[in-house]
């Protein structure tokens, strides 16, 4: 007997990704951060090292792309190749760049209490 698929286990893969600030040398920054300042996504929750905080303006501009970019895309994707979000403030010319560091497996039935579709159903 062969291994079931990943589907057909119902497990799927997430990357955990790093989110660090990045900045010009010696810019100054207005989003409260400070450059290498960094929190990492593992799975659905946000880790912050001890003592740091993150702008929730910054986070909220985001908030958008990191489930996008959890997920496998097409290398050829623009989501696969561009790594650096703008900070939300014009003024302010730090960037966020979002590194994928592994991919975690996940059970489908240990995320929702939705059941898959039975195979074949669409």
């Amino acid at each position: 007997m062969t291994d079931p698929s990943p589907h057909e286990a119902g497990d799927f893969e997430l990357w955990d990704l790093r989110v660090e600030v990045v900045a010009p040398p010696g810019a100054r920054l207005f989003c409260s951060a400070t450059v290498g300042d960094y929190f990492e996504l593992r799975g659905e929750s946000l880790w912050l090292p001890p003592g740091q905080t993150f702008s929730i303006y910054s986070l909220a501009a985001l908030l958008p792309l990191l489930p996008a970019k959890q997920r496998p895309s097409d290398p050829a994707d623009w989501m696969s190749t561009d790594a650096e979000v703008a900070c939300p403030d014009p003024n302010c010319p730090s960037r966020f760049r979002i590194t994928r560091l592994g991919r975690r497996r996940f059970r489908h039935a240990d995320t929702t209490a939705t059941a898959l579709p039975p195979e074949g159903a669409a």
